[in-house]
């Protein structure tokens, strides 16, 4: 069994796409084009006579709609230059990033994102719908694509694929989650997926790329609009997405039709860093206008990574009030003013026809009587943030506390605020208390998330640089092993334990669109197999499992594979059941259905394949706490190896590590499906 016991060197997925890290303080020369509509080759000639003249750019940026309207099926050829492009016959003339705009996207197009994770041809990728990179140079983009419908945002139970023009909270929700990941100093980019798998510790980014804009970009400006019903067609949703990345370049294609050039003043966001937002609508370089002028379809700039060292920007002269935080957002509207209608949030309670201060009742800054939240039901809260809703809510827990803030401007009202035992509870070390179902990664505690944990800070200045975004630290970062197109397998300390990984980077395999699922869960299906083929060879048999959990941190999704003898395949369900029962984990009689309730990030879930075939399903519940250690505990009881548990235990030399990655390799090339 020591050819199962340790990793694999790194190895590149595919040449093509071994990148090596550049990160500096260096200049980054960038030029972002409006929405080519399928006039891909005309695009990337005047791209390559603009680099040639004002050049050398370091990065491509195409916003909006790349690849152009749906063809019909008698227009489907084979030199159409969509085909052409993924063949390889199309030649971008620099690094090029294209994402979804207004259009839902061509099936090969989909079918070679889901095989590659994004390289569509040498130097082309396509970028997730949503989702953060952070390029070789150190910056970090971010990309929304799709178009915004209120009752599609709202009422999907999913985020939509590359084959709906739309998308969906579920795919805002999954932007900012992306962008909290952790990630090391020191990369070495294999993919696009492993680009797209790293951010840093902040939410912040440096260039945000969106098709549509967001709804409050037009407030606190002079600057005149190309055409005044801009004024009201950005996406509400998307102005929260800005609020927390605060990007310094925002770029959108979805300016009017046919998009409108709009360079907005810059505009500076609060706080220490004093970040700088510069806001430009490009307008689309295919499509000719049948009336008036083209409208400018190209921006060029030049960005450095933010360090430590940065010395601060000074304010433009020309800089304006920031519109996501001066005044009242535009969607808010002012019926909430208005005493002579029925409240949004408080009940229908008569306040008389003037527009007079309600004086509380009772304790100071709580409602008079007869007065209930709607969202909470609550009748202790006067005050309630605009853009909460009920499930926030329902997560919150009771009441605890109304403390009361008295503005320095007396012309404002004395606030008061609810604290909620749940959302608000401080943790063992003095910062927030996570969520129930949080464990920290470095000591295990749910009573404090990973920042505020004296074990990891403590050990962070000793210990080696992560060179994974979710693994452990340098000995084993590069622990990865290729496997085809769409998943690659990673061997961690513990003998024998893998993980197989899809490239595509979403927090579960039940989250991943049903238009790219099927090759990336087929793959991962043979890579099971095969495992427990070389395992059966070595007298072992394989247990797999998965955590599917929905995570507001930006997991990616992945399944375990440990290697147990064969006389202890017949007792891993009931060891499962045993463990499971003092923690409070069932498991569901029909696992398809649980499974099937949780597609479409519709639950969380833990899931065993059995060593003979069968599965088993735990559903998660809301406020019931579940430990990601949960499998490995159970087969570390199972075999009987409790100082197993943890994986530093498991730990070996870093010249034992390559050794029996080596002879890895020799043990699995025999089985391996991709050869």
């Amino acid at each position: 069994m020591n050819a199962l016991a340790a990793a694999a060197s790194l190895v590149p997925i595919n040449d093509k796409l071994q990148l090596s890290s550049m990160s500096s303080t260096n200049p980054v020369k960038i030029l972002t084009v409006g929405s080519a509509v399928g006039s891909i080759r005309e695009l990337f000639a005047k791209v390559k006579a603009i680099d040639a003249k004002h050049g050398k750019f370091d990065l491509l940026l195409c916003t909006g709609d790349f690849f152009g309207p749906i063809q019909t099926p008698g227009e489907n050829a084979i030199d159409d230059e969509v085909s052409q492009l993924l063949l390889g016959h199309i030649e971008a003339p620099i690094e090029c990033y294209v994402m979804q705009g207004d259009q839902p996207l061509p099936e090969k197009v989909v079918e070679k994102f889901a095989k590659t994770g994004g390289e569509l041809c040498k130097n082309v990728f396509l970028m997730s719908k949503s989702g953060t990179i952070t390029t070789a140079h150190g910056l970090r983009i971010a990309c929304l694509g799709g178009t915004y419908e209120p009752t599609i945002y709202s009422s999907s139970e999913a985020a939509p694929g590359f084959l709906s023009p739309f998308f969906a909270r579920q795919t805002i929700e999954r932007l900012l989650a992306n962008s909290l990941t952790k990630a090391s100093s020191k990369k070495s980019y294999t993919s696009l997926a492993a680009i797209q798998s790293t951010a840093t510790d902040s939410q912040v980014i440096d260039i945000f790329l969106s098709n549509v804009w967001p709804a409050s970009i037009t407030q606190q400006t002079t600057a005149p609009l190309p055409d005044p019903q801009l004024s009201s067609l950005g996406a509400p949703p998307l102005d929260e997405a800005v609020t927390k990345t605060r990007p310094r370049y925002h770029f959108a294609a979805a300016g009017g039709s046919p998009p409108k050039f709009w360079e907005r003043e810059p505009f500076v966001w609060e706080g220490e860093d004093a970040r700088i937002t510069r806001f430009v609508s490009l307008g689309a370089f295919g499509n000719e206008p049948a009336t008036g002028k083209k409208q400018r379809w190209f921006y060029a700039f030049t960005i450095s990574p933010i360090t430590p060292t940065t010395v601060l920007a000074p304010k433009p002269a020309n800089a304006t009030r920031n519109p996501f935080t001066s005044g009242v957002r535009r969607n808010l509207g002012k019926r909430q003013l208005d005493d002579t209608a029925e409240n949004f949030i408080w009940g229908a309670v008569n306040q008389g026809n003037k527009r007079t201060k309600v004086i509380p009742q009772g304790e100071l800054g709580k409602p008079p009587p007869g007065y209930k939240c709607r969202r909470c039901e609550s009748t202790d809260v006067r005050n309630i943030y605009g853009s909460a809703s009920v499930r926030s809510f329902s997560e919150a827990g009771p009441i605890s506390t109304l403390p009361a803030i008295v503005p320095k401007d007396k012309r404002h009202p004395k606030v008061t605020f609810a604290k909620y035992a749940i959302r608000d509870a401080v943790g063992d070390t003095g910062g927030k208390k996570p969520k129930p179902g949080y464990n920290c990664r470095a000591c295990g505690s749910e009573n404090h998330y990973l920042e505020d944990c004296p074990q990891a800070n403590q050990s962070r200045s000793s210990r080696p640089e992560r060179g994974s975004r979710r693994g452990p630290p340098k000995e084993i970062s590069s622990q990865i092993i290729p496997t085809h197109q769409d998943d690659y397998t990673a061997q961690v300390p513990g003998g024998g334990h893998l993980l197989i990984v899809p490239i595509t980077h979403y927090p579960t395999f039940s989250t991943i669109p049903s238009d790219i699922a099927k090759p990336i869960i087929d793959e991962t299906e043979s890579y099971k197999t095969a495992l427990r083929s070389m395992y059966e060879k070595f007298g072992a048999a394989a247990v797999v499992f998965e955590v599917g959990r929905l995570s507001a941190k930006g997991g990616h999704a992945h399944v375990q594979v440990v290697p147990i003898p064969l006389k202890l395949k017949d007792r891993v369900e009931e060891t499962f059941i045993k463990e499971g029962t003092q923690m409070g984990i069932d498991f569901e009689s029909d696992p398809d259905a649980a499974l099937e309730a949780c597609q479409g990030g519709r639950g969380s879930y833990f899931r065993v394949d059995l060593p003979d075939g069968r599965k088993m399903v735990h559903v998660m519940k809301d406020h019931i706490p579940f430990s990601i250690q949960f499998g490995r505990q159970v087969l570390v009881s199972l075999l009987d190896m409790p100082d197993r548990f943890d994986w530093k235990a498991c730990m070996l030399s870093e010249e034992d590590d390559r050794a029996d990655a080596q002879a890895f390799k020799t043990a699995f090339a025999p089985f391996d499906p991709s050869l």
